[in-house]
């Protein structure tokens, strides 16, 4: 298993406890963003660079995901491009993303898109909590151990 991050809007909290656990696991984590991000100096964790656009780093992700990986996503398109090719799909809340239950996320961000477009502001997503870390956290330490 190796775990790709959408990096752009991954919280900060969430890189953390992504770089304690490529550390203490040895599996390899790759950071895809549009922008530079530092990392930790470590032998399982690397940035890549790709170049602006819409859905360049996710369309990164896909091209390189393979069976069994992990990619940290908020991003419903991607989590679910990313189960088609057999990964897994885990968003910085703890909600890990399945064949079961990505269709029904895909047909609510649909919705809410249609309502943004139609000049209804939805609000955007609440701030992390601690609850949400621990998810998080929990999940990932869950995905390491049966990969391990």
């Amino acid at each position: 298993m190796k775990i790709w991050v959408d990096a752009d809007a991954c919280p900060v909290v969430v890189k953390e406890i992504l770089f304690r656990a490529a550390d203490r696991t040895g599996v390899f984590t790759t950071l895809v963003a549009n922008q530079f991000l530092k990392t930790p100096k470590s032998k399982n964790i690397c940035f890549l660079q790709v170049g602006s656009g819409f859905d360049v780093a996710d369309d990164e992700i896909v091209r390189q995901v393979e069976l069994g990986d992990l990619v940290i996503t908020s991003d419903i398109p991607l989590a679910s491009e990313v189960i088609d090719k057999q990964g897994f799909a885990l968003s910085p809340r703890g909600e890990l993303f399945t064949r079961e239950n990505i269709r029904g996320r895909l047909n609510i961000r649909d919705f809410l898109d249609t309502m943004r477009s139609s000049g209804v502001n939805t609000g955007g997503p609440p701030a992390l909590t601690k609850q949400d870390r621990k998810a998080f956290a929990d999940q990932l330490d869950k995905l390491l151990a049966k990969a391990i």
